[in-house]
């Protein structure tokens, strides 16, 4: 079990690492130093996100339909390379968008899409796997090594970037992506390689009779009061969270004049202390309750958030770095907890289906983030006339959704969300929604 836990850690890295170059450098290349406007580059890093509803239906399918006798493994390796294509092509967007801008931006919703279907393919399909193969008294152990060796993984990325393309040249940028894109691909494939059992033939024909409408997606959520405030509760905390990505880096140039060598490490500084983060998770599970460590995650966030104000109003470096610290370390305890209160938001004989349902979450709170984050910007910018007011404007409200989503969290009730979802009448009312 313990090496299988490091492949599915090893898949989930390779995904991971394939958005560090789009989101740590390449934003930084395009909204800096070509002058390219933020809502432009966030409407093609959002563009991947509007199909993550696609997620609910990919794991309600693979529940029922198994390729080869593989009910995930297909899907986690077809997403795999659609990513590995995706963050490969991207550096074209820079290169193409200042010299012929329909082009470049045909390229963009290409290599933005390759990455945003498979990120969809392959993140609830290992989520699911991670589910099935640990069972429920080892998920907590198997998220903490997904996510510690991820982490590592984006640290090393992040590093690797800054050594690689220490200032914007075209060519160096290409070849860097290239190098990640190819890392990426062998990491993955390392991590599928006999990871999944088969099913047999009665297991097949037993998940083939249980099938999933879309009604019966949507009420499966919506009839469920937890599981309602649970999909709010992600929305607004992972749109918080994951809001930043595409302008930390801007930021950090605009504000303290930081080299590209240099804002390519933020996200190695923040991962760093996620890192730690998740050694605390880890000493804290059993000890303390996941609420109160996610609690403690969600708030020590949004003080990394008005830290990171308080930097660009006095103009203090010491202070960013200080902000995205605690964003970092906010955000790992943030992490391990609430992936942990997901698993345990599902029922065991629709596990694809609830994965999905949160990973849709997960999609749209990056949408609204990232769309947030670049066209608040732009509009602050050119109401006031102050850059640097945009980008705190952005940090301000996010600092504000994270303190909302930490009162929500009071209304989470594992017990009686297993309750509900098991209540008879609940799964009349499902089968009545989708007639």
């Amino acid at each position: 079990m313990i090496l299988k836990r490091y492949q599915l850690a090893l898949i989930h890295t390779a995904v991971a690492m394939t958005l560090v170059p789009i989101n740590s450098t390449l934003n930084r290349v395009m909204i800096f130093d070509l002058g390219i406007s933020k809502t432009l580059f966030t409407l093609l890093a959002v563009f991947p996100y509007l199909l993550s509803p696609i997620q609910v239906a990919i794991g309600s399918f693979s529940d029922r339909y198994p390729v080869f006798g593989y009910r995930r493994t297909p899907y986690i390796l077809a997403g795999l390379i659609l990513c590995v294509m995706g963050v490969a092509v991207s550096p074209q967007v820079a290169i193409l968008i200042s010299e012929n801008f329909t082009l470049g931006m045909v390229v963009g919703i290409l290599a933005f899409g390759m990455w945003g279907m498979g990120y969809n393919l392959s993140a609830v399909s290992y989520l699911s796997l991670a589910s099935e193969i640990s069972g429920e008294k080892g998920r907590g152990k198997t998220i903490a090594t997904m996510f510690t060796v991820m982490v590592i993984g984006l640290i090393v990325t992040g590093i690797s970037l800054s050594r690689m393309v220490p200032t914007y040249v075209p060519e160096i940028l290409n070849r860097a992506f290239l190098i990640i894109a190819a890392s990426a691909l062998t990491l993955g494939l390392v991590g599928l390689f006999k990871l999944e059992p088969r099913v047999s033939k009665s297991a097949d024909l037993n998940l083939r009779s249980e099938t999933y409408t879309v009604k019966q997606m949507t009420a499966a959520i919506t009839e469920n009061p937890v599981a309602k405030i649970f999909f709010v509760y992600l929305l607004l905390l992972l749109a918080a969270i994951l809001g930043q990505d595409v302008l930390l880096e801007p930021f950090g140039a605009q504000a303290f004049g930081m080299t590209l060598e240099q804002t390519s490490r933020i996200v190695s500084i923040t991962n760093g202390f996620t890192l730690i983060a998740f050694i605390v998770a880890g000493y804290l599970d059993g000890r303390v309750r996941k609420k109160y460590v996610a609690q403690m995650g969600n708030l020590g966030a949004t003080i990394g958030f008005v830290t990171i104000v308080f930097s660009g109003l006095t103009a203090s470096l010491s202070a960013f770095y200080i902000g995205i610290t605690l964003l970092g370390f906010g955000t790992g305890l943030s992490t391990i907890a609430n992936l942990s209160l997901m698993f345990d938001l599902t029922v065991p004989e629709k596990v694809g289906l609830y994965i999905g349902a949160w990973g849709f979450s997960n999609g749209l709170s990056r949408l609204v983030g990232l769309l947030m984050a670049g066209v608040v910007a732009d509009v602050a910018t050119n109401i006031t006339g102050n850059e640097l007011g945009g980008y705190l404007l952005v940090f301000g409200i996010e600092a504000l959704m994270l303190f909302v989503a930490a009162i929500m969290l009071y209304r989470i009730d594992v017990n009686a969300f297993q309750k509900k979802a098991h209540d008879p009448s609940f799964t009349d009312k499902v089968g009545l929604a989708a007639e």
